[in-house]
């Protein structure tokens, strides 16, 4: 005999179904949720928890324009990380640092993580804690969920939440969220809530909403868990020798410090590279005109965070700020092209016809694209670093009107 809630899953299969059975293409945005209930009720979870959570989700339209426009693929660098990497945010930082010291050192102590890139974390995701999300987390999951770009990843988001909810982490009266379904100080996506989060207070209880300590323990949990390397950096900004090959950027490309520096990569005030048997990929965020960086394994630990290298790099450049670092020696430059989806969307679609870019055309100006990119400059004689300037979309024949 099988079990009820198979029986069940069946039942609420069929009946999505039926829902979707008049459309044309994907099933309607009930049919959807109803099959994630029916998934719920079959791994377990208590019946009066997946009904409510069914119950309560419904569309969030305003999560796929979000999705669609997120300032990781849609804003130069000099943009994102002035927004991000302030004066003030420096400030507060250096602030919560000393003040939250003893936690922080205990933390470093069981991970491996220093306390001033967790606080770097905690300053990026939530502005430390004054700004935790406002977006129903249940339907924000699920509207991603019932959108086909990324449909897997966010259908298990919205069971994992289900299953904090059934496990008593979350309660049905404190949903709230970022527009992606992450929660709490560090803004943890649900699979990771339910992975890594700790009690950090001693009071027998998770709680990343109200808790810094839980919150700043169940960071450092996370990033040891991805592989955080005791007693490295993230990276450095360098300084690059004149005419040098921008071919031989990109984290696809790792050299060993000694190999870096024999190409006349020096520290960003002209000292030379440290002798640390360390890997490193290089940087070119701005291109040519921009600041340069070497970064190291942790700074993957930190793109498995958020898989953005801007995200990354403000990160590590925060947290250098707040252990007391001078800041950037060439700061991005402030002329940088803001291009919208559809602009990068035709960059790409130029260089596919050319023969640079293979795969899909997504609007997304990520590394495939960047390095694509440099393969056209390289063949039009222009200085190769992927950064879509003025004068290599005029060279691509490219009209293209900047983004305001």
């Amino acid at each position: 005999m099988r079990h009820p809630a198979l029986r069940l899953y069946t039942v609420l299969s069929l009946f999505c179904a039926a829902l979707g059975a008049g459309a044309s293409e994907e099933p309607s945005f009930e049919a959807c949720v109803a099959d994630l209930g029916a998934r719920a009720a079959a791994e377990g979870i208590q019946e009066p928890i997946w009904r409510e959570a069914v119950a309560v989700t419904t569309p969030v339209p305003r999560v796929l324009e979000l999705d669609r426009s997120q300032p990781e693929f849609t804003t130069p660098f000099s943009r994102y990380f002035g927004l991000r990497v302030t004066p003030g945010r420096i400030a507060s930082g250096r602030q919560r640092f000393k003040d939250r010291r003893a936690l922080l050192q205990r933390v470093q102590q069981d991970s491996g993580v220093p306390g001033h890139y967790l606080v770097a974390f905690w300053g990026l995701e939530t502005n430390f804690g004054s700004y935790l999300g406002k977006m129903p987390l249940l339907g924000s999951l699920a509207t991603l969920a019932c959108d086909p770009r990324r449909a897997d990843f966010f259908a298990a988001q919205w069971l994992d939440a289900v299953r904090l909810l059934d496990r008593g982490d979350l309660t049905f009266d404190r949903l709230e969220s970022s527009w992606a379904g992450a929660l709490g100080h560090v803004q943890f996506m649900p699979s990771v809530y339910l992975r890594y989060a700790q009690d950090g207070d001693g009071d027998d209880r998770v709680d990343l909403f109200g808790s810094v300590d839980d919150a700043m323990v169940s960071a450092g949990a996370f990033l040891q868990g991805l592989g955080w390397a005791r007693g490295e950096r993230w990276g450095r900004e360098v300084a690059l020798p004149e005419g040098f090959d921008y071919g031989l950027a990109g984290r696809q490309n790792r050299r060993s410090l000694e190999a870096w520096g024999a190409l006349g990569v020096r520290q960003g005030d002209g000292a030379p590279l440290p002798t640390a048997e360390l890997e490193a990929a290089l940087l070119v965020p701005s291109g040519h005109a921009g600041p340069a960086f070497l970064v190291y394994r942790n700074f993957d630990v930190i793109m498995g965070w958020n898989r953005s290298e801007f995200y990354a790099l403000s990160v590590g450049i925060l947290a250098d700020a707040i252990a007391g670092g001078a800041g950037l020696s060439i700061a991005p430059p402030d002329d940088e092209l803001r291009l919208s989806m559809d602009q990068v969307s035709a960059l790409q679609q130029v260089l596919v016809e050319g023969g640079h870019l293979t795969g899909a055309v997504d609007g997304l100006l990520g590394p495939a694209t960047r390095a694509a990119l440099a393969r056209a400059e390289a063949t039009l004689g222009l200085i190769a670093d992927g950064h879509p300037d003025a004068r290599t979309l005029a060279a691509l024949g490219l009209e293209l009107s900047p983004q305001p």
